[in-house]
């Protein structure tokens, strides 16, 4: 009997080279096209387990034979959700939202199963950033790393020298909790093959 295979719902190559650092290699990449609109008075918590769970069951009603993971990392400060930075004034807004002050990152991961079962969870970590003066945004600013990033950084780059502290998962806020994915391919039945 074949394994089913597994498929990552996903475009980032930072997901897939954190799965690969575990030892787990996609059988297939197919993106998954969701709206990723925030619902109004939606919780970053909530938004992240949403668009994982979505992520997973688009690509699952096309293949219902596979594992299909599904994820998402949003940036929280406070019950606000911080866009992903597509234009430089939200990535300067972002960061002097996030300069001296702790926020969280919420990173949602679901699994759909052969059959169409989903299961989801949500890995929270709370990171803390120095204050930044304009000189350090700037330098960022013109680094172009920021663009498309939750919050407005990425932490695996130029922007991990003014993160102060992190409680959590590292692999969470760059964008899969490895742990958490490791956890529910296995318990689900799944088999590295």
């Amino acid at each position: 009997m074949t394994a089913a295979p597994l498929i990552l719902a996903s475009s980032s190559p930072r997901r897939k080279a954190l799965l690969e650092m575990i030892g787990i290699i996609p059988d297939e990449i197919i993106p998954a096209d969701i709206d990723e609109t925030e619902l109004k008075g939606e919780l970053p918590r909530d938004l992240a387990l949403r668009l994982a769970r979505g992520k997973a069951a688009a690509i699952a009603k096309q293949r219902p034979d596979a594992f299909v993971l599904g994820s998402d990392t949003v940036v929280g400060c406070g019950r606000r959700v911080l866009p992903k930075a597509e234009d430089e004034q939200t990535a300067r807004d972002c960061l002097a939202l996030l300069s001296g002050g702790s926020h969280r990152v919420f990173s949602g991961v679901a699994l759909a199963k052969p059959g169409g079962e989903i299961i989801a969870r949500v890995v929270e970590t709370r990171v803390k950033v120095r204050r930044l003066d304009q000189a350090a945004v700037n330098e960022y600013i013109a680094s172009g790393e920021w663009g498309g990033k939750a919050g407005g950084y990425a932490i695996q780059g130029l922007f991990a020298k003014h993160i102060v502290s992190i409680i959590g998962s590292h692999p969470s806020v760059v964008g899969l909790p490895v742990y958490e994915t490791a956890n529910l391919l296995v318990g689900a039945g799944w088999r590295n093959s």
